[in-house]
């Protein structure tokens, strides 16, 4: 089976958790900007959580099906179609074949949404990836985004996905014209919960002194997600940090998260496609239980920061993971996979 692609968006691309184990080589891990979303959004379509979906940005793609195939969306607020009606994010939906499924742009908080496929989108793996990196044109669809006209292959649905689909067509009628929508969703708990202003935690830097008052300072102010941001990076604007520490230092790796300070006391936050290192002061990395919220920011909205210890970035951490993987269970027991 494919996915058709009959309006592109503004960025569509594949993305999957990313490739991780080949920054010693200079190759980012990328992946999807919005983990959380991605995962939830595989979770409802029976896939395992790593499987590739369409990351879509701020406006997303109109996509067809050669035949009936269970679809998830999940992120950012936007309003999806599916010939001409509309659908629920966050909930399965069994389409019927051929029809046209409109994502929709974002018009409320966030600005990603995720669309899941049953059997996953099957690209060609790229160092164990199917994640698009735009500035090596690396892996997902001909390492680009997406274009009207694309076919892109897809999986085969699991076991689990077979029954989630058995029970949408049970309720709505095997022949159905219309899109059936499943009765159930993940808990809201599981969903982030996304603002415009979000205040997140961050494990300050403690190299040395200079830097760690330069990180207390990130805490007195409201930044602004400035018009430059990208995959790479968001840069952010307010009211300069000044550090007396040397403006570049040698070269050390950096994660999902860290916050950079160049020069002109701007500072940066590394996302997604992220370089592999870099020799400006390390303010410190924010909390990964709160990344979905930063992924979600468009360019104009706000961000505050809070500090939090890295004993407690970890509970949360591994309490996340422990409600993701109760929530994989719950779906095996209640479709018998």
């Amino acid at each position: 089976m494919s996915l058709h692609v009959i309006t592109p968006g503004l960025l569509t691309t594949v993305q999957d958790r990313g490739r991780p184990g080949h920054q010693h080589l200079g190759i980012p891990v990328s992946g999807a900007m919005d983990q959380s979303a991605l995962r939830l959004a595989n979770l409802l379509v029976g896939n395992d959580f790593d499987a590739a979906a369409l990351e879509c940005t701020l406006m997303g793609p109109v996509v067809r099906f050669d035949e009936p195939t269970l679809i998830a969306i999940t992120g950012g607020l936007c309003e999806p179609q599916a010939a001409g009606s509309a659908i629920p994010m966050w909930r399965p939906v069994l389409l019927p074949a051929k029809i046209d499924l409109k994502v929709g742009g974002m018009h409320g908080t966030g600005c990603r949404a995720y669309l899941a496929v049953a059997g996953g989108i099957e690209t060609p793996l790229v160092l164990g990836s199917r994640s698009t990196y735009l500035r090596a044109a690396l892996g997902g669809y001909e390492g680009r985004s997406l274009r009207a006209g694309d076919s892109l292959p897809v999986g085969n649905p699991a076991t689990r996905s077979a029954a989630i689909e058995a029970a949408i067509e049970t309720a709505i009628g095997i022949a159905s014209e219309h899109a059936g929508v499943a009765n159930w969703s993940v808990s809201r708990d599981l969903v982030p919960r996304y603002t415009h202003t979000p205040v997140v935690r961050f494990i300050a830097e403690a190299a040395d002194e200079a830097v760690a008052a330069c990180a207390e300072s990130l805490t007195a102010q409201t930044f602004t997600i400035g018009a430059q941001s990208d995959r790479m990076g968001f840069r952010l604007e307010g009211e300069p940090l000044a550090c007396s520490a040397p403006a570049e230092r040698l070269s050390e790796a950096v994660a999902f998260g860290t916050i950079q300070l160049p020069p002109g006391g701007a500072p940066i936050i590394l996302m997604a496609d992220r370089q592999t290192t870099g020799g400006y002061p390390r303010l410190g990395t924010i909390a990964a239980v709160d990344m979905p919220l930063v992924a979600q920011l468009a360019p104009g909205d706000h961000v505050r920061f809070s500090p939090i210890s890295l004993e407690d970035a970890q509970r949360l951490y591994l309490a996340r993971e422990q409600d993701f993987a109760q929530a994989r269970i719950a779906l095996s027991l209640r479709f018998h996979s």
